[in-house]
Order: C-alpha cells, then structure tokens, then sequence
C-alpha cells in the first residue's frame, strides 16, 4: 500500500494534480470558518443547538458545519446538486434539453451552462428565503435593508464559489469535483461524532462496559462500510451475442460481451431525496416560527423528524420511518427510469446485430429488460433503506444522536473508491509503454 502511494507521487502530473486538490480542500474547510458579515454566529449556534427536530442535521452534515456556524459557505454545494438533478429531469420533458445531451461535447458545455445559471438563481432564492426567515426569529441582529443585502451576497457568493472550485477540481484535479467538496464537508464531521459517541457511551464507564460499547461501535461501522462496499460493487452482468457480418472481404462481429447493470442503479440519490422532502416541512416550520406546534400540526412534524423513530413508547412517529422507507424505494425506480432506457438500448443492439442469448431482438429485449430491471432495483433500493435505518435505529432506542449516517456513509464510501479508480486510470495511461516498446 505504501509502495503504491510512493508511486503515485513518483508521477509528477498526478502529483500536482493530488496536491492541487489538496489545496482545493484546505481553501474549502478555511471558508468554512469565515463568518457572514452581520451575523452574530454564537447566537446562532445556540439557536440551531435548541432545535428538539431535525430539520437542518440532515443540511448541516452536508454542509460540514458550516451551516450550524453560518459561514459564508452555509449553503454549500447543495444548490449545485439540486439543479444538476433538475436539469437532468427536465432533459426528459423538454426536447430541447434532451436533443443537447445527444449532441456530444458541445451539449454538454451548454447544459453545464444552464446548470451554473440555475445553481446562482437557486442559491439566490434560498439565500433570501434564510435571511428573511432567520431575520423575522431575531437571529439575524438588527436587520435592516442593507444587512439582509450583505447576508445574501455573501451566502450566494459562497455557494457559487464552492461550484466553481469543484469545477476547477474536475478540470485540475482527479475528477469527482462536486463530489470531492460534499466528501470534504461530511468527513469534517466524523471527528466530533466520534467524540459525542464516546462521550456518550465509553467515558465515565467500566473499562468491560466502556469496551464493549467502543466495540459495538466500531463493528456497526465497519458492517455499515462492507455493506455499502458489496453494495456499489454488486453488478448484474447481462450477456450480449454479435453476429458475424462481412464487410468486403473481412468478416467482423462475433464477439460475446455484456451489458453491466448495477444493484445501486440509482446510487445515494434516492435517499437524499427521501430525507430533503422528509425535512423540508420542518424547514418550513422553523422558518414561520411553528417548529413547536402542538396537536395535528405537532403530531405530523414529529412523524417527519427521524428523531422520534424507533421509540415504543410513541409508536405513531413510526409511521415517518414506513413513509422514507416507501420514498427512497419510489425514488430508486423513478430516478432509474430517467437515466436508463431499456428501449433504447434494445434498439441500439438490433441495429449494430447484437442480441441477448435467447431473447428475440427489439421488444422482447426492452421487455426483458425492464423486467429484470426492475427486480434489481428492489434489491438495491432494499440494501439502501437497510444502511439507511441502522443510525436511525441505534439513535431511537440508544439515543445516539449523530448526525453522519447511513447517507454519509454511501457517499465517502463511493466517492474514495472512484477517487482511487480515477487514481488507478491515470496511472495506467502514464505506465504504459505498449507492446512495442516492452
């Protein structure tokens, strides 16, 4: 291993790309500790502390801290991701969109495009949305025109900025550049959750007891890591035959390969998707001063919060967990169901002369496999919820409260193994010398 890391750094454009988002990084975790002008940050962190919900835990691990602390970076690179994924939804209902993604490079430099104008428009909205919001509680001291201008420029600027330099991590970098800065963020957080949970369940206890919970521990997370392991690595190969046709005088074709399907077609996506739209009331309802709503409107917040689930003395609140079980499983097929076409691939494979072993071309190819499909998103949208609910279990019957989790976890894990693929890929375009040279 450490041979292979002396290696890496022996390349010296691989080098300079590794410490170029180093550097990337440490700027990132820096602008995280600069505050917003015109905010008073040990207010607002006492505020955030007293929120009994968990409204903002799920935004605030994303944003490594930096929304808790209302940096300048508060909103992060959620905007980003949000409009990545409304662009990509609206290439399904818009033809325009949907003829540039076929139109190769310069598709894509004009849907990356309306990506950034649509990520500047997004922070803009959520910027002013938390100022007024946060303005009307108080948090915001002596708010007036000029301020609440300030905390929107600032708030957008931060967000922008985070874009831009997960871009300049794509171009200069190793690739995953968006996702290098979520990585960044949630790993920010690990450190002190390891501490709450030691503080919490090892110190001040007997050295049996004190080691039996620091093993607990340890082993629920590397179960949840092997699982999230087996699960991205989990691939359902589907055999493709070619048959042989002759051009002029050669005969090509009659080839046999495969078509890779994931277990986790949809990835984390389903999850964060469950968890924003499972928050986003009690976003609201901070937002307007009701967080602590008593009767339906208290009842239905606290079905929402992830904190009441998997408490049997109020098992109402359990009807939240079925409910984001029932969202991240709908997600998995909706999300697959924009971004893989089992027609479509049935069609490319008939006119380049390729079938699957025992399926007729065209239709019975797109029905068998939307059929199969289908049952490998149920397995994976199953392993998901799975890795999902163990921190909401431990946290409900042990009151764990962290706030990395089973999303967290399926997000470091995927992006440190295509961080390393991309890694390898370079150094295997830079080592090879090719036969004639061997």
């Amino acid at each position: 291993m450490f041979k292979k890391v002396m290696d890496i750094f022996k390349v010296k454009d691989v080098r300079h790309r590794m410490l170029y988002v180093l550097l990337c990084l440490i700027i990132i975790r820096l602008g995280s500790q600069i505050p917003v002008p015109g905010v008073n940050r040990n207010y607002f962190s006492e505020w955030f502390a007293s929120q009994t919900g968990d409204a903002f835990n799920f935004f605030d691990a994303f944003t490594g801290g930096s929304f808790s602390s209302m940096s300048i970076l508060a909103l992060s690179i959620t905007p980003y991701i949000t409009s990545s994924i409304i662009v990509q939804l609206l290439t399904i209902a818009i033809p325009a969109l949907e003829e540039m993604q076929r139109d190769g490079e310069d598709g894509r430099k004009k849907l990356t495009a309306i990506t950034r104008y649509l990520t500047v428009g997004l922070s803009l909205f959520e910027s002013i949305a938390m100022t007024v919001g946060f303005g009307n509680n108080g948090l915001i001291p002596n708010m007036d025109f000029a301020k609440a201008v300030v905390v929107i420029a600032s708030l957008t600027a931060g967000s922008s900025f985070l874009m831009w330099i997960g871009e300049q991590i794509m171009e200069k970098g190793i690739g995953n550049g968006i996702s290098m800065v979520l990585l960044i963020n949630i790993l920010s957080r690990v450190p002190s959750d390891l501490a709450s949970l030691y503080e919490q369940f090892v110190k001040g206890k007997t050295i049996a007891r004190g080691a039996l919970a620091a093993i607990i521990i340890i082993a629920i997370i590397l179960v949840m890591v092997v699982m999230v392991l087996l699960l991205n690595g989990a691939i359902r190969r589907i055999p493709v035959q070619y048959s042989k046709k002759t051009v002029g005088r050669r005969v090509v074709g009659g080839q046999s390969t495969h078509i890779p399907l994931k277990v986790n077609t949809a990835g984390v996506i389903p999850v964060i998707f469950a968890s924003s739209i499972m928050s986003f009331p009690g976003i609201i309802a901070t937002f307007i001063g009701k967080n602590n709503a008593q009767g339906v409107g208290g009842t239905i917040l606290g079905i929402l919060s992830s904190n009441n689930w998997f408490q049997w003395a109020r098992p109402i609140y359990n009807i939240g967990l079925i409910l984001y079980i029932v969202l991240v499983i709908f997600f998995a097929y909706f999300y697959t169901s924009i971004t893989f076409n089992p027609l479509e691939i049935a069609d490319n494979m008939k006119k380049q002369g390729g079938f699957i072993p025992g399926i007729r071309p065209g239709r019975p190819t797109s029905d068998y496999l939307t059929k199969l499909l289908n049952y490998i998103i149920f397995i994976g949208a199953v392993g998901l919820v799975i890795i999902a609910i163990i921190p909401f279990f431990f946290n409900g019957v042990f009151s764990a409260s962290v706030s990395f989790g089973g999303t967290s976890i399926i997000i470091i894990v995927g992006v440190i193994l295509e961080t390393v693929k991309q890694i390898e890929s370079m150094m295997v375009v830079r080592n090879y010398r090719g036969f004639l040279n061997s």
